[in-house]
């Protein structure tokens, strides 16, 4: 398994080659997920900026996301997930948007129990995806999962996203 601080590395390379930007909106995390993207050097060409939205109301006020589905479903959903990602975006005038929630623990939330999470990104023209997780451990080991796991998912989608432009650009397949 390569090490967080590396994708976090390529994902910002993939951005940077592109022309595009990418903002974090993060809940159990608490900013973790910026941290490494922040750690690598120069990652101010790319990364925008974050919110850590850690309370229910401020993911509503803050990011846009639908109160009814919070009231409905609790933080702890791949849509609000999605729709965290996607006002974050929007938010902070980034190309991608990352969003994480879920229950770090000790104790469960939103009747989800702990080890609950789910991630998001979303991208240009309608690209991203959302990811749930049941993950095992501690508080500490739940987050750092979650980081990896959110950096991998956006990597991914960029990697996807690029090989679906060269389709575009060749005329399709």
């Amino acid at each position: 398994m390569r090490p967080v601080s590396v994708v976090a590395a390529d994902v910002l390379g993939l951005l940077e080659g592109r022309g595009q930007t990418v903002a974090v909106a993060e809940s159990l995390t608490g900013g973790l997920v910026a941290a490494e993207l922040t750690a690598v050097p120069g990652a101010s060409k790319t990364f925008r900026g974050s919110v850590t939205a850690y309370a229910t109301d401020l993911k509503r006020e803050l990011l846009g996301v639908d109160g009814a589905l919070l009231g409905e479903r609790g933080a702890v959903d791949a849509d609000v997930a999605e729709e965290m990602a996607a006002g974050v975006a929007g938010l902070l005038g980034a190309d991608w948007g990352v969003g994480t929630t879920g229950v770090a623990g000790p104790e469960p939330q939103d009747g989800q129990p702990v080890g609950t999470v789910y991630i998001a990104v979303t991208g240009p023209g309608g690209a991203g995806g959302v990811r749930g997780l049941k993950l095992d451990g501690g508080r500490a080991e739940i987050r750092s999962h979650t980081v990896r796991a959110a950096l991998a998912l956006l990597l991914g989608e960029l990697i996807e996203n690029g090989r679906a432009q060269d389709t575009e650009q060749a005329g399709g397949i």
